[in-house]
């Protein structure tokens, strides 16, 4: 880092990163997110170290001002991650790819909503994946939020985040944007970028609660797995149905008649 970053200190207040949740990870971690973890909370929780959390959003912000707007691809499947792309494409003039990703998007040109990226940004690796898998056809570059049980595998650049939590990740995706548009010339200064880390927050519905920190981290926490790796299907028995087993119960057997022997098979005494 050179001496001119330095002077210019952190993106925000370090503490907003501690209450928006930024650090913390998952009960998980993988060993490629290993060298991100700061340390470990009593309950299980790895905690990713702030300092590194700032650098990295200043790293990629800068790698993305070099790229044209109409190229840099949002993508988040992440119910949490959605309003964040959606903001930060309409803030720098970029696109923006939520819900499901359709295979072939980037590399079947007959597709219905063919789209030929040049930079990638992705909220989560495992949910994103399809993403990742076209833009290494493709060899185009991928930035990635990052949470300690995630795999980097064709992660170009990444971001070690809490990518589970909504405030989080609307803080990261909001520091980006303002960030691309100070790099590119586009503002001066921090008070003159029009939008808020609050719009690029996912609303909660009526009716539903806020969760406490932590909790949208353990609702979703699960086994780190790899990309391309498929999902383990258990069949289940539906409610009420009995175990098969392999001799026929009392219900099932035919009711016994008399019995009846040819007479030519009678026995002679």
């Amino acid at each position: 880092m050179s001496e001119k970053e330095e002077k210019q200190g952190p993106l925000t207040e370090l503490d907003l990163y501690l209450k928006t949740g930024s650090h913390i990870g998952t009960r998980f971690k993988t060993g490629d997110m290993r060298r991100y973890i700061f340390k470990q909370r009593k309950d299980g929780l790895r905690v990713l170290d702030v300092n590194t959390i700032d650098k990295r959003i200043k790293i990629a912000a800068k790698f993305l001002s070099r790229f044209e707007p109409a190229g840099i691809i949002a993508v988040s499947r992440k119910t949490y991650g959605q309003q964040a792309a959606t903001q930060f494409a309409a803030a720098i003039g970029a696109k923006a790819i939520t819900s499901r990703f359709v295979p072939g998007t980037f590399t079947n040109p007959v597709a219905k909503k063919f789209i030929e990226p040049t930079v990638l940004i992705i909220t989560d690796p495992e949910s994103d994946g399809q993403a990742i898998i076209e833009s290494v056809k493709l060899r185009i570059p991928v930035i990635a939020l990052c949470s300690t049980n995630n795999y980097l595998a064709n992660i170009d650049l990444v971001i070690p985040i809490n990518n589970k939590g909504r405030k989080s990740i609307a803080l990261a995706y909001f520091l980006i944007a303002r960030e691309i548009m100070k790099e590119k010339g586009l503002i001066k200064s921090d008070a003159e970028f029009s939008k808020t880390a609050e719009d690029f927050e996912y609303k909660l519905k009526e009716g539903s609660e806020e969760r406490e920190e932590g909790d949208e981290e353990r609702s979703t926490e699960r086994r780190p797995r790899k990309m391309g790796e498929e999902e383990r299907f258990t069949e289940r028995r539906p409610r009420g149905m009995k175990r098969f087993t392999r001799g026929k119960g009392k219900q099932d057997r035919k009711p016994k008649g008399k019995r009846t022997v040819r007479k030519d098979r009678q026995r002679r005494y």
